[in-house]
């Protein structure tokens, strides 16, 4: 029996989308989420970065271009991207605290999107999605990414977990797997 869904697939496939229409789905139904999702900011029709959107509606700065270095602290990077610790952190894990505390039978679905490498800067985000998947009151939903390069080890503990149903999202089937994740969802929460 599975505790917790997750989706992978290559960058652009429609992941967070799949997320976003899933969490109106349930929430729709009377169903408790709470959780982010990352959004791409644009600037020109350039993408300049990546915003955390809380499903309550704030919102954040995850990530920017970077330019020059700053010296009064250390900078996150990944390839171009600039990771705004402070700002992640702040809005992030108020909610998935939160979330892992949960200890009702009616289980909150967390949104989680996504664990990858920017978020991983974060220990004390780490920290938190290893309580929340081991919260009886909480179910994530997540996003996690398609193995490349060095393992991320909070990722590769997630694929491991027996607990863990993994989504591949593909062009072939992400019109269509919207149904299979709700009722997915609907069985973690049984």
């Amino acid at each position: 029996m599975y505790k917790h869904v997750f989706l992978t697939g290559p960058p652009g496939i429609g992941k967070t989308t799949l997320i976003q229409k899933a969490s109106e789905v349930l929430t729709s139904s009377g169903i408790s989420t709470e959780g982010f999702f990352t959004e791409e900011v644009r600037q020109g029709g350039r993408r300049i970065g990546f915003d955390v959107v809380t499903l309550s509606g704030k919102r954040g700065t995850l990530s920017r271009i970077g330019s020059e270095s700053r010296t009064d602290r250390r900078e996150y990077k990944v390839g171009q991207y600039v990771v705004d610790l402070v700002s992640f952190e702040h809005l992030a894990l108020p909610v998935l605290t939160t979330v892992s505390k949960e200890t009702s039978t009616q289980k909150t679905v967390c949104v989680i999107d996504e664990i990858g490498k920017m978020e991983l800067f974060s220990e004390s985000f780490i920290h938190v999605v290893r309580k929340t998947l081991e919260c009886a009151g909480a179910v994530i939903l997540g996003t996690i990414p398609v193995p490349k390069g060095k393992p991320l080890p909070l990722v590769e503990e997630i694929r491991r977990r027996p607990d863990v149903k993994v989504f591949t999202i593909t062009k072939e089937n992400r019109d269509r797997i919207l149904q299979d994740l709700v009722a997915a969802i609907h069985d973690c929460r049984k």
